[in-house]
């Protein structure tokens, strides 16, 4: 796979992080659920179907949310080298890809949720463009190089201090050119380039 890195270098793979390896999987399976309907807005993959887990903890971005964000986001997600922290279904990485980018990688460590997204990716055909990693976002973040990332996207769980660490870790070390996360609008974080609310969310822009 050979995409466009946004520094005129071709992307890198980094060795030391061990790879969380896709399976066989079919969508009909006890640790999924169909849930409320949750799909690819735009791009090549429009109107494919994703699974979600079947864990009441999980929050996927609202679609409108989701389409807004990336709208923001459409030039520099172009040929892009995509990080999705707090993957989940890997809705944001794999309409990142659906709109674009070359690739994308997401982090998630809880095992309903890697199901799902395993299974996403296998349903779209993106093993060859995406890698999932079974980490932890926070030391996940705090081993990249910097620049290893074009546009790095986290949506961590509401009002957690974890989004405080990321963001004190990109602004440490810019693992990516754009650092982008989803919080409760409430959650006071350090301002960035471009700030969006959408009723009880936002979302911020660091670059």
């Amino acid at each position: 796979m050979v995409g466009r890195s946004l520094q005129g270098a071709p992307p890198r793979r980094a060795r030391q992080e061990p790879r969380f390896w896709l399976s066989r999987l079919t969508t009909h399976d006890s640790r999924l659920t169909t849930g409320p309907p949750l799909r690819i807005i735009q791009g090549k993959l429009a109107g494919r179907r994703l699974t979600s887990p079947a864990d009441q903890r999980v929050r996927p971005t609202a679609e409108k949310v989701r389409d807004a964000w990336l709208t923001l986001l459409d030039e520099e997600i172009q040929g892009a080298r995509i990080l999705d922290l707090f993957a989940g279904t890997g809705a944001l990485g794999l309409e990142a890809i659906s709109r674009g980018a070359a690739y994308a990688d997401f982090v998630e460590f809880r095992p309903a949720s890697l199901h799902a997204l395993r299974a996403n990716v296998a349903a779209l055909r993106l093993r060859e463009r995406a890698r999932i990693y079974k980490k932890d976002a926070v030391p996940f973040t705090e081993a990249l190089d910097e620049g290893r990332y074009d546009l790095a996207f986290a949506d961590p769980p509401y009002g957690s201090k974890v989004l405080d660490r990321i963001i004190a870790t990109w602004k440490a070390r810019r693992f990516s050119r754009i650092l982008t996360v989803e919080h409760a609008k409430e959650h006071a974080i350090p301002g960035g380039s471009l700030r969006k609310v959408f009723g009880d969310v936002a979302v911020t822009v660091y670059r």
